[in-house]
């Protein structure tokens, strides 16, 4: 049997999937890590940040992330974040095959709830074996969520990518960085379509929707957060927000109660 870094035994012979339930205070760092098994990663309450070489991905409630197997990847928890992990056999066709935020529909919050309260050692053909395989159906077949923040590399836009990080609010357009960074509007928007996949406003506005949700999730008030990563109004930020992710900030981010308990110990 093989195990995970925090000594748990991962799938083998006769369990495809296994599912924990783990709580893990603010601020606490899964440290680089890879898996031989692919993992998704679900909270049923507070902020996950999911980084990897092709950049960072945010995991609020009623989302989820598909990380591969043999991803390196490092996890941030902001706020307290109530975990629930499956690890999934590589072997299994049809899942995804890139890492990606899913949205976790209220039957698959609820089916991943019960699998991660099972036993470890449920039996190959029992009632947790035929839960895993519904999970299984659900996620070949994933409702995608725009979460993922790419980092581009290109030396030209590192300083604009830094001053942008620390600074979610800097209003300056790539016309206001061109002289900074020895290089022309144009060829600056170009390198952020091609290191990016995306436009340099479109990569701002995640890099103020990550800023949100980290705030939002510390608790701190609308009003304030929309201000706090360069909206001018917060009825700007709330419409930015309803379009990105489907709902109102408060909406998005309500608490869910009755959590089952931690995964228990075989």
């Amino acid at each position: 049997m093989s195990f995970d870094p925090e000594g748990r035994p991962l799938p083998g012979a006769g369990h495809p999937v296994v599912g924990y339930a783990r709580t893990y205070p603010a601020g606490h760092v899964v440290a680089p890590h890879d898996h031989d098994h692919a993992q998704l990663l679900y909270a049923r309450r507070g902020l996950m940040r999911v980084e990897t070489a092709l950049g960072v991905w945010a995991v609020p409630p009623q989302r989820a992330v598909w990380i591969p197997a043999r991803m390196r990847h490092r996890v941030d928890m902001v706020g307290e974040v109530e975990m629930r992990s499956l690890y999934v056999l590589e072997s299994l066709e049809g899942l995804p095959g890139a890492c990606q935020v899913i949205s976790v529909s209220p039957l698959l919050r609820e089916m991943i709830a019960a699998f991660t309260a099972a036993r470890l050692d449920y039996a190959p053909q029992g009632p947790e074996s035929r839960l895993a395989s519904v999970i299984l159906d659900l996620l070949r077949a994933p409702v995608l969520a725009t979460l993922h923040l790419p980092m581009p590399g290109a030396a030209r836009l590192r300083p604009i990518v830094e001053a942008i990080l620390a600074d979610p609010a800097d209003p300056r357009g790539l016309k206001d960085w061109a002289k900074a960074a020895g290089a022309s509007a144009r060829t600056l928007a170009r390198l952020f379509e091609a290191e990016a996949g995306m436009g340099f406003r479109a990569w701002r506005q995640q890099v103020r929707l990550h800023a949100a949700l980290a705030r939002l999730s510390a608790g701190e008030a609308v009003t304030g957060v929309a201000f706090a990563v360069g909206y001018d109004s917060p009825s700007a930020f709330i419409a930015m927000f309803r379009k990105a992710l489907g709902a109102s900030p408060r909406a998005y981010l309500g608490r869910e109660d009755a959590l089952p308990p931690e995964s228990p110990v075989v």
